[in-house]
């Protein structure tokens, strides 16, 4: 079997190789046809398989790099691990403004930082190792798939039958053809967590939430950086004033920004990349040692021969209907491949869905999801269900019931003042379809709106929520008092002030 190297070759990227593409795997050999095979071994096509075994059927997950997927590897664990000690470094900074002075000046060990990185990567891949799956009764295969037939897949020699199957393969950084960029060289998400030196300057393309987020880490770790967007506004999808806050912030922390610009060409000159950019009816040079490009995925449809197995793609990725099954009824698609929310949580419902159809001639449906997400900036911005916008598009009719967190005493002593949270309704009624919240924790705090639509409830339940004080989680009690002030019409008040004056009497 090929073994795969991840850089640096120490002991921690050493470890999570063994438990995620361990060089001395023997695939099993094939005893029938299975009930699922799931193809790609990142969330969805874990869960697939894990899935179908614990229901009592036989599976097997097939690999052609390294389990866990983009989270484990590329994604989620690395970025949130530089996150939280860019955390730590702006504490350190931002120390003097809470009395506390710092009796040394404290420096950032980049080379430290991602060395711990790696630690808890290696620690945490345990969770998605070879062997642990095995043990638990999935035939674990690790090479590439390919269809052979609408009921077959072939990998390192074998040919796998199955009853149903699961499309599970993710997808990759999306390049665009700048010219000059491939000669330049640039980073992604799959090589910016192999860095061992921080690059003094570092240009951003693309302010999503992964260009945000890496944009204002490696400015916490003090980097030079240049964040490149061609939209008025960073995080384009979120509600413009959650964006427009992070924006302040990240101007606050010498970000900077160039808004409406594009890039237009790349230059190597010794040591130094140029970056042309132009926009606004400008055009500047920017000087730069590293890029990122955060511009969006393309999905791994390469090499699968999907039309083997009658499975329609395009350039967005492989086609499925509400019920997550492909042009072949026998299979199935989940996570990046098949759908606009490329979120682990995501893979992980969307692969819920397809054992439940797929095994079970279910009815689930990739419409019925209430999907959250966060960007984990600083301040957080979750987001769940529809924005005004989206509203306006559907010609429903929405309340929106806003609370600044610098209203809320928690923030007020935490010093995290920026943020804010609303939520919308639909016109006279409590019922949910909608919220946004910017704070540090917001990711933590949008799942009790997400528990809300997800149940159907109103904000009147929330109002009935007793939150533990202080917290920041209390902006939420406070929008759901304001929904139900609201709810007190002017013949309901006169009515309580008559019956309040007859008990007076």
């Amino acid at each position: 079997m090929t073994s795969l190297e991840m850089l640096p070759n120490d002991e921690h990227n050493a470890a999570l190789v063994k438990h995620v593409h361990p060089d001395d795997w023997s695939n099993p050999i094939p005893s029938g046809r299975y009930n699922l095979i799931a193809i790609g071994g990142g969330s969805a096509g874990i869960i697939s398989a894990l899935g179908a075994t614990g229901l009592g059927g036989t599976s097997a997950l097939i690999e052609r790099k390294l389990l866990g997927g983009d989270c484990l590897n590329y994604g989620c664990v690395p970025s949130k691990s530089l996150i939280r000690s860019a955390r730590a470094a702006h504490a350190f900074a931002t120390a003097p403004s809470y009395g506390v002075n710092p009796v040394c000046d404290p420096r950032v060990e980049f080379a430290q930082v991602m060395e711990r990185m790696r630690r808890v990567r290696a620690d945490i891949s345990r969770h998605d190792a070879a062997l642990r799956f095995a043990g638990m009764g999935v035939d674990v295969y690790l090479g590439g798939a390919k269809f052979v037939a609408p009921d077959a897949v072939t990998v390192a020699g074998q040919t796998l039958k199955f009853a149903r199957c699961v499309i599970a393969t993710g997808g990759r950084p999306q390049i665009p053809p700048i010219p000059g960029l491939e000669e330049s060289g640039y980073l992604t998400n799959e090589t910016i967590f192999s860095l061992t030196k921080l690059p003094a300057r570092l240009a951003v393309l693309g302010m999503g939430p992964i260009g945000t987020e890496m944009a204002q880490t490696f400015g916490r770790f003090g980097s030079e950086v240049h964040g490149i967007e061609r939209q008025s506004r960073i995080l384009s999808r979120e509600d413009p004033s959650a964006s427009e806050v992070v924006r302040q912030q990240l101007a606050r922390e010498g970000v900077q920004l160039h808004l409406n610009h594009l890039v237009t060409h790349v230059e190597r000159i010794g040591d130094v990349t140029r970056v042309t950019i132009e926009g606004e009816g400008e055009s500047k040079i920017l000087e730069v040692d590293a890029i990122l490009v955060a511009l969006g995925r393309r999905p791994n449809v390469e090499g699968l021969d999907l039309d083997k197995a009658g499975v329609q793609f395009n350039k967005k990725g492989v086609i499925v209907n509400d019920r997550l099954q492909t042009t072949n009824p026998r299979i199935f698609a989940a996570g990046d491949i098949a759908g606009s929310y490329q979120f682990t949580h995501a893979a992980d419902a969307m692969a819920r869905v397809c054992l439940r159809n797929a095994l079970f001639y279910g009815n689930a449906r990739l419409s019925s999801l209430i999907m959250p997400r966060t960007t984990y900036s600083d301040p957080e911005v979750a987001h769940v269900g529809m924005t005004p916008a989206q509203a306006q598009e559907q010609g429903l009719l929405i309340d929106s019931y806003r609370e600044e967190m610098k209203g809320v005493d928690r923030a007020a002593v935490d010093g995290e003042t920026a943020g804010f949270a609303v939520i919308h309704t639909r016109r006279g009624s409590g019922k949910v379809v909608g919220a946004t919240i910017v704070a540090p924790h917001a990711g933590e705090m949008i799942g009790e709106i997400t528990l809300l639509m997800s149940t159907r409830r109103t904000l009147d339940t929330l109002a009935d929520v007793i939150h533990c004080y202080p917290t920041q989680v209390e902006v939420l009690k406070r929008i759901a008092d304001q929904y139900r002030r609201t709810r007190l019409s002017p013949w309901v008040k006169t009515a309580f002030q008559k019956w309040l004056a007859w008990q007076r009497s």
